[in-house]
Formats: C-alpha cells, sequence, structure tokens
C-alpha cells in the first residue's frame, strides 16, 4: 500500500526517517522536511515518489555513486550535511554521558581522495569492469566518473583494467585493486585472488607484471607480497619522506591527514615527549617530533621499519624511538611509557580499549585520541573522563565525502 510519509530527521545510516503511528520508518536518499509517496515494506521504502522536496536538495555529482550508495549523501547541501556530521558525534558522546565542545565539521575539497579500493569483474566481451558494489547488492557499478578521487587515479583506470585482467582467470576469483596515490606514482595491492588451486601460474604473474609496467604503477603486489616494483612509492609525512610498506594504511585524503595532524601537534605543544600509539609509518610521528620527542608504537612491523627509514631523510627533529608492538595484547603500561607528559592515538575502527585503560596510570596531562568510529572513541573517551581526563572539545573530520563515515579528533586533558 502506497503511504505519504513526512521525513522527520536523518538517521546515522543516511537514510531519511518519517515517524508513523506504526513506528519509523527508513526511506535511502530522502532529506529531512521532504514529503514523498512510497510504499513501506518492513519498515524501509527502497523508492519513492517525491512530493515536495528540501530547499537543501542538490543535484547529483555522480551517476556512479547514485547507483553504488558509497556516496549517499551527494544530493544534500553542503551546509546541512556537514551539521549533520557534527549531531552524530554530538549524539554518540551523549549515549555515553559526555558533553563537550564540539567544533563544525572539517570539509575536505572535491578531487581530493587519494586511496580507492576497486572491484574487477569481467563484463560483456571479456572487458575488465573496475568499479564498485551497487546498493544492497552484489552487481558490480562501473566507475565511469569519480568526483571525491584525485584526476591521477582516474585517469589510470584503463591501465588498472588492464592490471587487473590476468587476476581473473580462476572462477572464484574476486579481485580488488587497493589503489593508492604515493609521491612517485601509484601503488597497487591486489586481493581477492584465489590461491588455494595452485596459486598463480608463472604466465599469469609475467601478464600482470608487464601491464603494471605499461600502466607505470610505482609497484604492484598481491596480498602485499611484491611482484614488481619500478619506483619505490614514498609519502612525505612532516619533514620526513617515507618508503610505504605495500598495503599500508595512509589516510585516505591529505587535507583530513592535515586537519588531524595539526590539531593534535597543537594540542601537545610544550610537551617534552609524547607517545604515538597505532603510529602506523609516522602520519603523527614526524609532526609530533618537530616539538618533542616521540615514542612511536605499532603492531606493524613492516610500518614501523618504513618510519625508521624515514627518520635519515628528516632535518631538525626530537629523537624518535619507534617500535613494533601489538597494543591490543600487549598495550604500553605506565612504566613504558614513564616521561611522557602527552599521549597520541589513532587506533582501527576496534578502537583502543586495552591501550586506554593504562593510559589513567600515566603522568601525561594531555591525550589526544583520532578516530575512524565516533562509537568506539566515545567508549574509550568514557574511561578517560572517569579517571579524571576533561574532553577539551572535539572538531569531526569528514575525510570521506558524502559517505555516512565521520572520524574525529577529540583533546583530553587532565
Amino acid at each position: 500500500m502506497t503511504q505519504t510519509l513526512t521525513i522527520a530527521r536523518m538517521g546515522h545510516q543516511g537514510d531519511g526517517i518519517a515517524e508513523t503511528p506504526n513506528g519509523l520508518v527508513f526511506v535511502p536518499g530522502a532529506l529531512p522536511g521532504e514529503v514523498i509517496s512510497a510504499e513501506v515494506k518492513d519498515g524501509r521504502a527502497e523508492q519513492f515518489d517525491l512530493l515536495e522536496p528540501s530547499p537543501d536538495r542538490r543535484p547529483i555529482h555522480s551517476e556512479t555513486y547514485a547507483e553504488c550508495g558509497v556516496a549517499p549523501m551527494q544530493h544534500w547541501a553542503d551546509e546541512p550535511y556537514l551539521a549533520w556530521k557534527r549531531d552524530v558525534v554530538i549524539q554518540t558522546l551523549a549515549r555515553e554521558g559526555i558533553e563537550t565542545e564540539v567544533e563544525a565539521t572539517v570539509a575536505v575539497p572535491q578531487a581530493s581522495r587519494r586511496r580507492l579500493a576497486l572491484h574487477a569483474r569481467s563484463g560483456p566481451g571479456g572487458r575488465v569492469l573496475l568499479g564498485f558494489k551497487a546498493r544492497r547488492s552484489w552487481r558490480l557499478v562501473e566507475l565511469t566518473d569519480c568526483p571525491v578521487s584525485d584526476p591521477a587515479l582516474i585517469a589510470a583506470l584503463p591501465g588498472l583494467a588492464k592490471v587487473a585482467a590476468p587476476f581473473l582467470g580462476h572462477p572464484k576469483s574476486a579481485p580488488t585493486l587497493h589503489v593508492t596515490l604515493t609521491d612517485t606514482g601509484l601503488d597497487v595491492d591486489v586481493t581477492g585472488v584465489e590461491k588455494k588451486s595452485g596459486g598463480l601460474t608463472a604466465d599469469v604473474k609475467a601478464r600482470a607484471i608487464a601491464a603494471a609496467h605499461e600502466a607505470d604503477l610505482a609497484r604492484l603486489s598481491l596480498d602485499g607480497d611484491t611482484l614488481v616494483m619500478a619506483r619505490q612509492p614514498r609519502i612525505t609525512f612532516g619533514r620526513a619522506t617515507v618508503p610505504l610498506p605495500p598495503a599500508a594504511f595512509l589516510q585516505a585524503a591529505p587535507a583530513a591527514e592535515a586537519a588531524m595532524v595539526s590539531r593534535a601537534v597543537e594540542a601537545v605543544r610544550g610537551a617534552k615527549k609524547v607517545a604515538d600509539l597505532f603510529c602506523g609509518a609516522g602520519t603523527f610521528t614526524f609532526p609530533l617530533a618537530e616539538v618533542a620527542s616521540v615514542i612511536a608504537a605499532d603492531s606493524s612491523a613492516a610500518s614501523i621499519a618504513a618510519l625508521k627509514a624515514g627518520v635519515s631523510t628528516a632535518q631538525g627533529l626530537k629523537t624518535i624511538d619507534a617500535q613494533a608492538r601489538d597494543l591490543f595484547r600487549r598495550p604500553l603500561s605506565p612504566f613504558d611509557l614513564k616521561g611522557c607528559d602527552a599521549i597520541v592515538f589513532d587506533p582501527p575502527r576496534a578502537g583502543a580499549l586495552e591501550q586506554t585503560q593504562q593510559l589513567p596510570g600515566t603522568k601525561a596531562s594531555v591525550v589526544v585520541g583520532v578516530s575512524c568510529n565516533p562509537q568506539t572513541f566515545a567508549r574509550d573517551a568514557r574511561i578517560l573522563i572517569d579517571a579524571g581526563f576533561r574532553l577539551e572539545k572535539v572538531t569531526p573530520i569528514d575525510q570521506f565525502l558524502w559517505s555516512t563515515h565521520v572520524e574525529l579528533v577529540g583533546v583530553f586533558r587532565r
């Protein structure tokens, strides 16, 4: 049965929400204030007719994104969209009983994303398709336009399709190309290739390597193992130039990274010794080392080795002590962090529960939490607040443009 619905608000997953006598109805693609007509099934309306559009509705930026759903907020005007992300952070903190200053969301420019994960599939006539999965489906939507990504990534798509072709030979293979734009060119790591049935033949590897040369890739790797490297992929962190390991983590947008780093450095300014936990290859380590000596720790031995290699490229930095350590199983204790008067931590989505529990026992007067998951950040923040820290402020950062994803930087002081 068709219903007329008024969208009351936007949900955390980017669906418009209508309030009805029978409960909430979630409507993907609808905006607050809009009146729609739709068939409702199990509390959802996947398609609708727009009766009264919101004045905040905008023409979409990308047909590809409209179909695949990786940027479901692209039809919303910038101001309410960024305000909504700020509200998501406020509400998530409130569920843990946390109130603090939440700054305006930091926006990133279009055409600035430097990382893409592209699914590869065989198309009609043997043509290789690269793109994203359709919303709520396994169907592949071919990437033809991508206004959020650096133009160099889009220009490389024909060459990347040729690189993917050799990996599609096995019927169980579903390759994904993890493409990173580095200072020295494109670094591509391929996952999802069937290897249990005898592995890749020498011919397949030779064709992939030839395609990598033709596409002028800096490096091509398979599940983190290098197949061919024409140039060492390098990235700049502060004053250092770091040789990026295969499949290494890197912030998706340089502008988002800069916003995070500047806030972390400013918060710890005046400290003599800083711990950089979950440091990766040194995103925060090197800028922090311009103002204080740094203990850097991460579970990835390859990232720590890259960080150490980057130390020799930078001048005028304070001492950096880098160590490979699983901070979930063996978090740094107050003894390990002796002398640190400031701590920065940037964990994966799971948060840093085990490590956070150790921080109140240190002498650190300031802690900076960087997070890609407001829920686990709020959980970890509660631990610090209960131990006597005050969450001074939080800055939401819109690293993944037009998505429902929001990142943040929070500053705690004892």
